[in-house]
């Protein structure tokens, strides 16, 4: 289950992923936008990055103008590990190295053709886990410090 969602400047890319999750048998739960009227990115992020911190989804797509405002927004729910990814680099690196859990992503920066790889290497991508879970556990520490 992947949970996926934009605001109305990530709209139409959102849709493109959605036909391309759909094609290829994967099951998402879209949080809106749901059209290019204008919208609030961070109520959006906070609802798909809850589902995926509560385990109810594998893994988050959000999609806004840049990807940064999502990103933000996502990173502020207790275990998420959201990444803005520019390239097919960066959306491998970070599943290998920073156990990310949601790809974040700019309609603006990225094409369709670019996002739609992305997202298939981002959701393929395996954890290397070793000394980049001692990393990864060093940046849950930070966020469980209270």
């Amino acid at each position: 289950m992947i949970a996926i969602g934009s605001d109305h400047g990530g709209y139409k890319l959102k849709e493109a992923i959605k036909a391309h999750l759909s094609e290829s048998g994967r099951e998402f739960t879209d949080f809106g936008a749901f059209g290019e009227e204008s919208v609030d990115y961070a109520l959006i992020a906070r609802k798909a990055a809850e589902m995926v911190a509560a385990k109810e989804a594998d893994l988050g797509i959000l999609i806004c103008t840049t990807g940064i405002g999502v990103c933000m927004a996502a990173n502020k729910v207790r275990g998420i590990r959201a990444a803005t990814c520019t390239n097919e680099y960066t959306a491998e690196m970070t599943r290998k190295h920073n156990n990310a859990n949601i790809l974040c992503m700019g309609q603006k920066v990225v094409d369709e053709s670019l996002a739609i790889k992305m997202v298939d290497i981002f959701l393929k991508t395996e954890f290397e886990g070793g000394r980049h879970q001692r990393r990864v556990n060093e940046i849950m520490e930070i966020e469980n410090k209270d």
